[in-house]
């Protein structure tokens, strides 16, 4: 362990000042003394998809790459705080280990928990603190803003839930399903894009509160279903070649149906 330890501390001390060079304002790269924290996250936002991704197709050799990129995000952005005087990767890696450390109390000190159900209560009750401590007035105040819509509302959904704002069973959830898809067809006939919108959101909000009740991801589901999506349709293009334009909606129907089967 100790050996694996001091490699992987070298390995990090290394990326540190790979990303050094590449900031040095004598001899750095053009393209990245340019980037701030703004013109960066986006960025960082996407090997985070790509790390997901990776996962999605069981392609452990690009898991590896995309987890390397991941990783130099969070170099990149330590790298800038250090430049500015706020922080430096040393602060970030000592400050998450010791939030875990906090948030496991039964691993790291005398607290005892039975299963992953009561660590996970337990690990909403130190999150819960710490947002109090933070001066947090409200349960939802620190639900990023900029989460993906579907995952920020499983986000806020849970935090209601804490205070029992929440469907007991699934089966409650599927019927305001129903009452919200009534309400979209209403809102359909009105031709108000407004109104749609707004029905359309509250129908995928409570789609999203169905994910969380059948513990399912709902990005994930979706993503799932986005490449069965592609394998299929590409079945279409191969059988269908250059006439695909012209084939009936009926012709592509059933070679769907062919796809599903195989």
């Amino acid at each position: 362990m100790k050996g694996e330890n001091e490699n992987a501390a070298r390995a990090i001390i290394a990326l540190i000042d790979v990303m050094a060079r590449l900031r040095s304002p004598a001899d750095g790269c053009p393209w990245d003394l340019e980037q701030d924290f703004r013109t960066i996250a986006p960025y960082t936002i996407e090997e985070a998809y790509e790390v997901a991704d990776a996962i999605e197709r069981g392609d452990m050799a690009a898991l590896k790459d995309e987890l390397g990129d991941l990783l130099f995000q969070t170099v990149f952005h330590a790298r800038m705080a250090e430049e500015a005087g706020l922080f430096d990767f040393a602060d970030v890696a000592q400050g998450i280990a010791d939030k875990m450390i906090r948030r496991h109390p039964h691993v790291f000190g005398d607290a005892g928990v039975r299963n992953a159900d009561e660590q996970t209560a337990a690990w909403e009750d130190q999150k819960a603190e710490e947002r109090a401590a933070r001066g947090h007035a409200s349960l939802l105040d620190d639900v990023p803003a900029g989460l993906p819509g579907l995952a920020r509302a499983v986000k806020l959904q849970k935090r209601a839930a804490r205070v029992g704002f929440d469907w007991t069973q699934a089966k409650d959830v599927l019927a305001k399903i129903s009452e919200e898809t009534a309400e979209l067809a209403e809102a359909i006939d009105t031709k108000d894009p407004n109104r749609i919108e707004d029905e359309f959101g509250d129908l995928l909000f409570v789609l999203a509160n169905l994910s969380r009740h059948l513990k399912v991801d709902p990005d994930a589901a979706l993503r799932r279903t986005n490449e069965k999506f592609i394998r299929r349709f590409r079945y279409i293009e191969e059988k269908l070649g250059d006439r695909i334009a012209d084939a009936s909606l009926d012709e592509m129907e059933a070679l769907w149906t062919e796809a599903k089967q195989r």
